[in-house]
């Protein structure tokens, strides 16, 4: 299928889900991950209703921000090095991977305003992974609030790496950011509207666990280049 076609049944599946649980499809937003994609492609994908880019590295993105002239808004979903953080603040209005208090603070440091950020929690607890454990999270966020131009507007996950072979398997993952994140609304009686969570194989699954935003790369682009 081309990536219109691609993008199209993206958008039906992603319908389809919301409507299964109850929800508003308006309420999820749709980022596709752009990693190794060209800006050509890019555009392409954007002539046909994309309008949020997701990328994984600072270098790849300020190629690829500076070709692309259409208004998209650019998300940084990958790894955040601290010292990318002063380029990633010229491109990105949300950043889904704050991961550490040592980001926290150069990304407060370079900063001229508040900037959007996610936590980014290891739901799975795998040791490839990055991200806050569960348990560390209320003193994470905790830690977090002297900075005042870190602005955090919700958390982020990824699914176990075995979910790409049964979607299912990322259900308890998300179940818990929601835990999480309700656990932080209630206890610091604040606001946090992003679940970022869901990629290709289970971004349904995502969705019925409440999912806001879903990260789709090779649903829409195909397989990545080695």
């Amino acid at each position: 299928m081309s990536i219109a076609d691609n993008i199209a049944h993206v958008k039906q599946r992603i319908r389809a889900a919301a409507q299964r649980s109850g929800r508003n499809p308006d309420d999820i937003a749709l980022v596709a991950v752009t990693k190794t994609i060209t800006a050509e492609i890019i555009e392409q994908a954007i002539s046909h209703g994309i309008s949020i880019i997701g990328e994984n590295r600072v270098q790849e993105a300020k190629r690829k921000y500076a070709d692309i002239t259409d208004p998209v808004t650019w998300h940084m979903v990958g790894h955040l090095q601290t010292n990318k953080v002063k380029d990633a603040l010229k491109i990105f209005s949300l950043i889904h991977s704050l991961d550490s208090l040592r980001l926290a603070r150069e990304i407060n440091k370079r900063a001229t305003k508040p900037i959007a950020c996610l936590i980014e929690v290891n739901t799975s607890e795998e040791t490839t992974k990055y991200g806050i454990k569960p348990a560390q999270i209320l003193k994470f966020f905790s830690d977090l609030q002297p900075f005042t131009n870190i602005a955090v507007q919700g958390l982020m996950t990824i699914g176990p790496g075995w979910a790409i072979h049964d979607p299912q398997a990322s259900r308890s993952s998300f179940k818990l950011l929601r835990t999480l994140r309700d656990d932080l609304q209630r206890q610091f009686h604040t606001t946090l509207p992003v679940l970022s969570m869901g990629m290709t194989s289970d971004f349904e699954v995502a969705i019925e666990e409440d999912s806001t935003m879903v990260r789709i790369g090779t649903a829409i682009f195909g397989p990545r280049s080695p």
